[in-house]
């Protein structure tokens, strides 16, 4: 039998994990990424840019996650990042690069939080924040293209890293 909403029995978690979008706008994206952000019990969403809206487009796809996910407005990633890393996170960008590693073959430490940095849509991550993380990491793609959808990439690292912290948290 399947079950609903209201019949699962998943234990809620939450993860020293802060979700930071460097540049995201679309608003279909920022309310899938509120829905992602509830799905894996990440601690915060911060959303940095000059155009980030909350309206009736990113509502409708969050399905009212944005109601029950702790999230922050900035209009610099830069200065976040630099906040956080003064505080002792560990900073992990997702983007390809000439040194990034692939997900599935790095080892998270638990041992502080972590800042998880997604990039614009289509530029990807700020250099200023390349050059700032402690590593960048990637997923393997094994088709034609380079680069797949922002929320798409979010849910496969969060599975990954929350994967890894599992038999930490439980």
């Amino acid at each position: 039998m399947q079950l609903t909403h209201y019949t699962t029995n998943f234990k809620k978690q939450k993860f020293p994990i802060i979700l930071v979008c460097d540049n995201v706008s679309n608003a279909p994206n920022i309310g899938s990424l509120f829905r992602t952000a509830d799905t894996f019990g990440i601690e915060r969403l911060i959303l940095c840019g000059e155009n980030i809206a909350l309206g009736r487009k990113m509502t409708k796809t969050s399905r009212n996650t944005e109601k029950v996910v702790t999230y922050e407005i900035y209009k610099s990633a830069g200065k976040v990042i630099n906040d956080f890393k003064q505080k002792g996170y560990q900073i992990f960008s997702l983007e390809i690069t000439d040194s990034s590693i692939p997900i599935d073959e790095f080892k998270f430490s638990s041992e502080k939080p972590l800042c998880l940095v997604l990039g614009d849509e289509n530029f990807g991550v700020s250099e200023h924040i390349l050059e700032v993380s402690d590593a960048t990491i990637h997923i393997n793609m094994f088709g034609q293209n380079s680069s797949m959808n922002v929320v798409q990439a979010a849910t496969i690292a969060l599975y990954e890293i929350t994967k890894q912290f599992r038999p930490l948290f439980f």
